[in-house]
């Protein structure tokens, strides 16, 4: 049994799937899993669709360097209209999706309920290569594979609040007035 960084409360309400050493690049599935993070599993694999077609774009937040300004990435209000179409991370990232609601269902868990409490996307060590350089020199060709976990949480549709009257606001100067005692005429 492999661990995970986050043990659920619940276990039975939970189903986790996970991979390890994925050839894909680290900091696209970490841009991934930041982005459907809380996300309802349909609406995530939608989003996973609707990526891998070109319709919709993955906000890059936390690494920018270097990525484009797309109009795509105003559906998302991404910060500088970063974003990307990551194909083969958000490939692996789907099927670690579909894992994770196959093995909900063995459970006995209803995937439409299901939310992603979790996601988190680890370095993993690179794999190392080398390129030739002028003057008879190597330098390094590594790549930067992943660790990628997801936990999905079985939530109930959520209670609606009770109406509450609409409070009257007290200004300071109201609460002032309320403290002295008027005395006299």
């Amino acid at each position: 049994m492999v661990r995970y960084s986050v043990e659920p409360d619940v276990p039975e309400k939970t189903s986790k799937s996970r991979g390890s050493h994925l050839r894909v690049h680290f900091k696209h599935c970490r841009e991934i899993a930041h982005q459907t993070n809380g996300m309802n599993v349909e609406k995530a694999l939608k989003f996973c669709d609707d990526v891998l077609a070109f319709k919709t774009t993955v906000n890059f937040v936390k690494f920018t360097g270097g990525i484009g300004h797309t109009a795509q990435a105003k559906q998302h209000k991404a910060p500088g209209n970063c974003g990307r179409w990551p194909v083969k991370a958000m490939q692996v990232y789907k099927d670690l999706l579909t894992n994770a609601v196959a093995n909900a269902e063995t459970k006995g868990l209803d995937p439409a309920y299901l939310v992603i409490t979790h996601a988190q996307v680890n370095r993993a060590p690179p794999g190392r290569r080398r390129t030739y350089r002028a003057h008879g020199r190597v330098g390094k060709y590594a790549s930067q594979p992943a660790h990628i976990e997801i936990i999905l949480t079985e939530k109930k549709e959520a209670v609606e609040k009770m109406e509450e009257e609409p409070r009257v606001k007290i200004t300071k100067k109201m609460a002032a007035r309320r403290r002295f005692v008027k005395v006299g005429g």
